[in-house]
């Protein structure tokens, strides 16, 4: 005990006793106590390191111990510590031995629930998911040999053994998704098809809204957590399937050279941008993924940009894609993004609108892995009237042939 409050004493993490304390002591005629350190509530061992869940003394606050953690990871011996709140007066600091995202291996035991995915490691040592039911949509940047189709290779993996459709958006002849066509309940593979498909898409919205408004039981005798608002509210033979939508690469869909390619590329980020802002309820999500994404691709772009609450960046080439990822929500994580090493594929920045952010690596899994699991769970692979012409056409397991 005494060694754990000599360590927080140099850590800065001790306060001084309280008057009344200091009183006491006095009239009892004994010494002065001891500075007090934080209360330890709970420590586990895990396979990275140890969890300590921490009660703060009268006087400190979370922001104290976040400031010493680079002290704490001296101090320990760690290779990293990090420190979040969990309620009022209660920290929770993780310390790793090692670096966890040199080689990536995911724990045995993963917390699964529908549209969850697991898809990578942080750095700390915990699972990062991939949650569309608390983050709608998302925007995945990196250049050209990050670790970006990794990722995404393992989004398309954690969702194909769930009932969830798969639309897919791949500009470079579908060299990214096609391979994945049999999971997949829509897909494209230029622009002229990508127009049609969202479009398709917004239809499908529409008419979702259109169940929910029937099915809604709006009266005096229903209580308040029986009306209906989105798909989740409806009973499981009424709900239509939810629906995930990758684009491979949104600089594609947002280029034109004339002036008919320009009227195309208005309608397709028109059509983004209303999912973007109304397809949740219907169970729409949007997974945008690019080498480069900001304002210069054209108008529209940045209202696209302001409903992906859900932020990925691995390594990009130029500071400006890194604003466009975190610019609006931490200064730190637009730092941490350009740091990322060239020789490191696959670690990225990952971020949300509350200002939090991480570093996380996926772990790496190879085209024919994402195969293998996408024609396992093909049986899976929703029907949704609306999306049937865009439904990839895939020849016996022996050719391996496909067509649109």
């Amino acid at each position: 005990m005494e060694g754990g409050v000599v360590r927080a004493r140099a850590c800065g993490l001790t306060v001084p006793p309280s008057r009344w304390r200091l009183a006491l002591f006095r009239m009892t005629d004994r010494p002065a106590p001891e500075a007090r350190a934080p209360r330890i509530l709970r420590l586990r061992p895990t396979r990275t390191g140890l969890v300590l869940r921490l009660k703060l003394r009268p006087g400190q606050d979370a922001f104290d111990v976040s400031a010493a953690t680079d002290r704490l990871r001296h101090s320990f011996g760690m290779y990293g510590v990090t420190a979040r709140e969990i309620r009022s007066g209660v920290i929770e600091l993780r310390m790793t031995g090692y670096d966890v995202l040199r080689r990536v291996q995911m724990p045995a035991k993963i917390d699964r629930a529908p549209m969850r995915i697991p898809v990578a490691l942080r750095e700390n040592g915990s699972v990062h998911y991939r949650d569309y039911r608390a983050v709608p949509h998302g925007l995945t940047l990196g250049a050209t040999e990050s670790g970006k189709s990794v990722y995404q290779r393992n989004l398309v993996a954690g969702l194909a053994a769930q009932d969830v459709a798969l639309v897919g958006i791949d500009c470079k002849q579908g060299v990214e998704l096609f391979p994945l066509a049999r999971r997949f309940s829509a897909l494209a593979d230029d622009q002229d098809t990508a127009l049609q498909l969202l479009e398709a898409l917004v239809s499908h919205m529409e008419s979702v809204y259109q169940l929910v408004r029937e099915q809604q039981r709006i009266s005096v005798n229903v209580p308040d957590a029986e009306i209906a608002a989105d798909i989740w509210d409806l009973a499981e033979e009424l709900r239509a399937p939810p629906v995930v939508v990758l684009v491979d690469e949104v600089a594609e869909l947002a280029l034109f050279a004339s002036k008919e390619e320009e009227k195309r590329r208005d309608r397709i980020i028109t059509a983004l941008v209303r999912l973007a802002q109304l397809g949740r309820a219907a169970g729409i999500y949007l997974e945008i993924c690019g080498q480069r994404f900001g304002s210069e691709l054209g108008k529209g772009i940045t209202m696209l940009r302001a409903q992906l609450t859900g932020r990925t960046a691995h390594r990009v080439n130029d500071e400006t894609s890194a604003n466009m990822a975190f610019g609006d929500i931490s200064p730190d994580a637009v730092l941490a993004a350009i740091q990322i090493p060239a020789d490191a594929p696959g670690i990225a920045v990952a971020g949300d609108s509350t200002g939090g952010w991480s570093r996380i690596r996926a772990p790496h899994t190879s085209l024919r892995a994402a195969v293998n699991l996408c024609n396992k769970y093909a049986d899976r692979t929703p029907d949704v009237p609306a999306l049937a012409p865009f439904r990839p056409v895939v020849a016996s397991s022996a050719s391996g042939a496909l067509t649109l």
